[in-house]
């Protein structure tokens, strides 16, 4: 069980017993008035926070919790393909706990003030985009896709000032942890000959303990890494979701999803679709998702290389071969997952040529992704949009000794209804700006059941109005 509220001891700080390289101790920095706007009540339950439940105090940083030691973490990362040091310019870990599974996870504030890593910033974030990354990765969640979670976000009762000014906010995000590509490459270059090594021991002990003890650590963190962004990133392609800017200081090793900054899903399915304002050369495009995770993975394990062999050459051919995996690896995911939506239970060499054809008529079409897929069915008429792949799709399923209800039934476990659509989330989040949460929380409720059967409005299950604007969204988290 997550430790007692009353006790001196809810959270433990493991990662504050790596070298201190990789941190800097500070405070929150206080805010005005603080008022909670939403509260994630069944996370709470699980962390075991229930007496903190809506504690603007406590969410936004004026009044640490327990026996919080909050910090700031340091990690480097490839930004568009620029490589600089970062670290936590506006965020603070508090701690970890340990749930009832006995996963450990982090809880960070986010939006909580500067710290030594804020490069001149001012340490503070905007009450849309916190709402952003709140509702994205609720609905994320409910998708079955591994991400952060989001707890609370709090208005601050100040003026943060962008383009415009704007209402603050902080965010509690909770996550199995906060390492990413962007820490490994902090360590290599930090000029600290033990960060590493130790960095490597606290990863594997922390998100893959059965291999801690093994001969050569790095190349099993390796492994594992690779595995869980194969899978993850698989899993962002079948639901349509685009991260928008998969910098390395935004993979995680855990093999979550996070910083949910120009994201969006698709409404059209296009791989070339991009959301992100400041991506203009596509680099972040839905298609080219599966190539920039390997580019990662591979900066990932150019930092590792040292401590898979002492020569130079064996330990790049060591890292290549488990990089080749990758491939192999995410299209045995998004194989799979794709014939669970069409509602395959039988394996044919000729699958994917369907597949194919269904993407390519989808993308000629200008066809909704995610309600092609959910209005798919079995024993329909020949209104589907592709007369000819529909025929197809259907031969290939009498093929397989199971009745209809049971495609049927496959294809609803694999194919949402609902996702967060982007006039939705914006209508939203510009509701939420204008101290209206009502329809932030109705759409939120939806998000949480994306896979129901059950009645529910026409908006939510459409696509953008003709009249809407080509969507873009910005760094704001």
């Amino acid at each position: 069980m997550p430790k007692s509220l009353n006790s001196d001891c809810f959270f433990e700080h493991t990662y504050s017993e790596l070298p201190e390289v990789f941190f800097e101790a500070c405070v929150p920095v206080p805010v005005a008035d603080p008022v909670c706007v939403v509260w994630n009540d069944a996370l709470g339950k699980t962390l075991g926070v229930e007496s903190w439940a809506e504690d603007a105090h406590i969410w936004s940083g004026n009044r640490l919790p327990g026996n919080a030691r909050p910090l700031a973490q340091a990690y480097a990362g490839h930004q568009f393909g620029g490589f600089t040091m970062l670290g936590d310019g506006r965020a603070h870990l508090l701690g970890e706990t340990v749930l009832t599974d006995g996963s450990r996870v982090d809880l960070q504030l986010k939006g909580s003030g500067r710290t030594v890593f804020s490069r001149g910033g001012d340490g503070r974030a905007v009450l849309e985009p916190m709402l952003r990354e709140y509702l994205i990765s609720e609905a994320m969640h409910a998708l079955g896709i591994p991400t952060t979670r989001s707890l609370a976000v709090v208005r601050t009762g100040e003026t943060v000032h962008r383009e415009r000014p704007l209402p603050g906010a902080v965010l509690t995000r909770v996550a199995a942890s906060h390492l990413r590509v962007g820490t490994f490459q902090y360590a290599a270059g930090c000029g600290e000959p033990e960060a590493l090594p130790a960095l490597i021991r606290y990863a594997l002990a922390r998100h893959s303990p059965q291999t801690a003890d093994a001969e050569t650590p790095a190349l099993e963190l390796l492994r594992f890494v690779v595995a869980a962004q194969a899978g993850l990133i698989a899993q962002w392609m079948l639901a349509g979701f685009v991260h928008g800017v998969m910098n390395t200081d935004n993979m995680a090793v855990s093999g979550e999803t996070i910083d949910y900054g120009p994201c969006a899903f698709m409404d059209r399915y296009d791989p070339e679709t991009v959301f992100s304002s400041i991506d203009r050369e596509g680099r972040y495009a839905y298609g080219n998702q599966p190539s920039i995770a390997l580019w990662n993975l591979s900066r990932f394990a150019e930092t590792l290389l040292t401590e898979l062999h002492p020569a130079e050459a064996k330990a790049i051919e060591m890292a290549e071969g488990v990089l080749k995996t990758f491939e192999g690896l995410f299209h045995g995911h998004w194989l799979k997952g794709m014939r669970a939506k069409l509602g395959l239970f039988t394996e044919e060499e000729a699958d994917e040529v369907l597949i194919g054809e269904l993407l390519e008529s989808m993308h000629r079409n200008q066809a909704d992704y995610t309600r092609t897929f959910a209005e798919l069915d079995p024993e329909g008429t020949n209104a589907f949009f592709d007369v000819s792949w529909y025929a197809k799709w259907r031969e290939r399923l009498a093929r397989q000794p199971l009745p209809p209800e049971a495609v049927l039934e496959r294809m609803r476990g694999a194919n949402p209804r609902v996702i967060p659509r982007n006039h939705l989330v914006e209508a939203a989040l510009n509701a939420a700006g204008e101290s209206d949460m009502a329809p932030f929380k109705e759409l939120l409720a939806v998000l949480r059941e994306p896979f129901s059967q059950k009645e529910v409005s026409e908006k939510y299950l459409q696509g953008p109005p003709t009249a809407f604007p080509p969507y873009v969204t910005y760094c704001g988290t």
